[in-house]
């Protein structure tokens, strides 16, 4: 019988080796806390002296792989402090960079930290800047810290300008094409506190930013919040068409009126997709608001033809939503209030017809070829070669997958029908080797979050 020293589910334990042997395994079994692993095909047992001094009771030919003394003693290697590795420490606005020398201790330690995660680029970990991470990083490693470096800079991407940066005591505001503020700046608690007090506010990971809806009290607010602060303010906004006026919002409508319930059952009574639903309810409260001082009876049809001209010539909207606009009217008119098809004298735009410019076969494999991770691997393999939109991607069930007739089954997509597409020998070998790794039980990439994954994917920039 053999006994040694191992790491398993991040702890230390002591695996116990022996022939094949019932009545052993049922002494074994006796043991304090004695468990067996099938990954390490052994029995294994608390890593202390007194579980060791328990098993050396029961078998005293036990043999240690190296001195039992030592091997037993909780003060070698589960103690981080008789290492003489340097560990630097580097804070860059709201994450904290430390790089050190492998250690299954350290690396249990940094796990017990909320979002993080190591850096394989960088070869670091990256745990948030949230309040009292950098002292309980301090207290842990105390003198065998190196250095401490704090980055007063905070850089700002995706923006205006890819190489924009900020001090630590500045705010940069900046509002968006889309009718929202994003607000960069350093730590600070009170503006945090006042921003996630405003409605539909919201953390942009991609950009790192706070994300809000544009309102004018909003930003008074907020300004105000930055000038007690002592916060340098600096605000911008991306390039607009001038002569394009933005959608009122519900902040900035007096007496603001929602989307009568009437109107949202019919479409539920009716199936219509969550999706859809969304669609005709932003748009017909755009319509009901325009004309907030009318009844809805008294609305008549040349002023719907009057709000269908304010969405072109002022609003300057796609055709794509003009059309979702005139169905979300025809809808209420026709179906809620069960009225003639009088709305059909509405002419429709003519809608036009664009290529898409998508990635050739080279530059598909190198994509492919480049992407490590065998997860990211299947996720772009399965939605380029079956050709499936991220709502599919994301609900393809391991049932889905049909490795005899080499087929995708797709469930109730678009418009609600089911499809079949082509599954490739490429393909299936990359998802079975997924399947291996990460074992999923019913959905084969649901715990994906859709807006992970940008739409057109496969196009160029």
């Amino acid at each position: 019988m053999k006994a040694s020293k191992i790491f398993h589910r991040n702890e230390h334990r002591i695996k116990v080796e022996f022939p094949h042997d019932a009545e052993t395994a049922a002494r074994i079994k006796q043991l304090t806390d004695a468990k067996w692993s099938a990954t390490q095909k052994a029995w294994h047992i608390p890593y202390n002296k007194i579980a060791f001094a328990e098993l050396k009771k029961m078998f005293p030919g036990v043999e240690y792989e190296s001195k039992p003394t030592t091997a037993i003693d909780t003060t070698d290697a589960l103690s981080p402090k008789k290492t003489n590795a340097n560990v630097s420490i580097q804070i860059s606005g709201r994450k904290i960079t430390v790089h050190l020398p492998k250690n299954e201790v350290d690396t249990k330690f940094l796990l017990s930290f909320r979002y993080s995660r190591w850096d394989r680029k960088q070869f670091c970990w990256v745990i948030p800047n949230y309040p009292g991470n950098i002292d309980l990083l301090k207290e842990y490693f105390k003198e065998r810290i190196s250095a401490i470096v704090t980055n007063e800079v905070l850089t700002v991407i995706g923006i205006i300008d890819d190489h924009r940066s900020i001090e630590k005591n500045d705010l940069l505001i900046i509002r968006t094409k889309a009718g929202r503020l994003k607000l960069y700046y350093g730590f600070n608690k009170e503006l945090t506190y006042a921003v996630k007090k405003v409605p539909y506010s919201n953390w942009n990971p991609q950009h790192k930013c706070w994300s809000i809806p544009f309102a004018e009290k909003f930003l008074t607010e907020i300004k105000r919040i930055a000038s007690t602060q002592n916060l340098k303010i600096v605000y911008e906004e991306e390039l607009t068409d001038p002569s394009k006026k933005p959608r009122k919002s519900f902040f900035d409508t007096a007496n603001y009126r929602k989307c009568p319930d009437d109107y949202l059952l019919k479409l539920r009574e009716l199936r219509y997709s969550e999706k859809t639903l969304k669609t005709y309810k932003g748009a017909f409260e755009e319509f009901i608001n325009y004309y907030h001082e009318a009844e809805l009876s008294a609305i008549n049809e040349a002023m719907i033809i009057d709000f269908l001209r304010y969405l072109v010539m002022e609003r300057q909207v796609s055709t794509s939503y003009q059309n979702q606009s005139i169905n979300a009217i025809k809808f209420y008119y026709e179906r809620v209030l069960g009225g003639q098809r009088k709305v059909y004298l509405i002419e429709r735009p003519i809608k036009e017809k664009t290529l898409p410019i998508v990635l050739n076969v080279k530059e598909i494999g190198s994509l492919l070829n480049a992407t490590e991770n065998i997860k990211h691997k299947a996720i772009l393999m399965l939605g380029y070669s079956a050709g499936l939109r991220v709502s599919e991607l994301i609900n393809v069930r391991l049932r889905d997958i049909d490795s005899k007739r080499m087929q995708v089954r797709i469930e109730q997509s678009k418009g609600k029908k089911d499809r079949y597409s082509l599954l490739s020998n490429r393909l299936l070998a990359v998802l079975r080797e997924y399947f291996k790794i990460h074992k999923p039980k019913e959905w084969l990439l649901k715990e994906l979050v859709a807006d992970n994954i940008p739409s057109g994917v496969f196009r160029r920039s």
